[in-house]
């Protein structure tokens, strides 16, 4: 039995242009063209594409895709790791939902109280992972002399370093939040100020110009995983952080 492009692109939620795309490079090849151009796939395709999506979601790039798929391993064994990687972000999804209840059980407890009080800052904290180590491959894709550049930074931290970046890069994520949430326009002073330490946070690992720095803003929004990240603090922020971005590139950078 086979499927043409738009059946496929319909069952998977990827669009045409990209399974177009994926026959193109080579990634994932028709089975057969019909005589009016469209493309249409087996069974062995859809399992094809299901080990690609399922590498994309662990953050896997193209080429990496492609060379685990052209090395001929066993299909079982890689599916059987792709299936404790997700088990293990199930789990790590899991605690991110107990920290998110626990605060908000601890906020609701002091809502009365003059000052919110934390019983254990830490805690806000548990289960988010950092946006490079999601994406280190996708990165090291698009923007390899930025991605070396940051490597060679990472590599002077110490797990302390690490840790406490982590600390101020959710930190900071969670004052945007409040902006948003208080309706405070992206382009005020206070916010820019926000979008100033997160410009320069993000020139401790590579140095971005406008256009680069509001690519990155754009990923933000346009990467579901980064989108995660944002969205795991408040819905949209990732949209609302990326259009502060925009307004400080367009004022401040070259």
């Amino acid at each position: 039995m086979a499927w043409s492009i738009a059946d496929v692109a319909r069952m998977s939620g990827v669009t045409s242009r990209t399974l177009r795309h994926y026959d193109e490079i080579g990634l994932l090849p028709a089975a057969w063209i019909g005589s009016n151009g469209h493309r249409h796939y087996e069974e062995a395709d859809l399992l094809r594409l299901q080990q690609i999506l399922l590498m994309r979601e662990l953050g896997l790039g193209l080429r990496e895709i492609q060379a685990v798929l052209d090395s001929q391993v066993d299909r079982v064994a890689v599916l059987r790791e792709h299936h404790r990687r997700l088990l293990a972000e199930r789990n790590r999804l899991e605690t991110l939902a107990r920290t998110v209840g626990r605060t908000i059980a601890e906020l609701e407890e002091s809502e009365d109280d003059a000052v919110t009080r934390i019983n254990r800052p830490e805690n806000l904290f548990e289960g988010f992972e950092p946006t490079t180590a999601e994406t280190e491959a996708e990165v090291r894709e698009k923007w390899p002399q930025a991605w070396e550049q940051s490597r060679r930074a990472v590599e002077t931290m110490t797990a302390d370093d690490t840790e406490r970046w982590q600390r101020e890069v959710t930190a900071q994520m969670i004052r945007f939040a409040e902006f948003m949430v208080a309706g405070t326009p992206v382009g005020d002073p206070a916010v820019q100020a926000e979008v100033e330490l997160h410009y320069q946070g993000v020139c401790r690992f590579w140095t971005p110009n406008a256009a680069a720095y509001k690519g990155l803003a754009r990923t933000y929004v346009d990467d579901p995983r980064f989108r995660a990240n944002f969205d795991k603090i408040a819905d949209g922020l990732a949209a609302y952080q990326r259009d502060a971005m925009d307004v400080y590139a367009d004022a401040r950078l070259d």
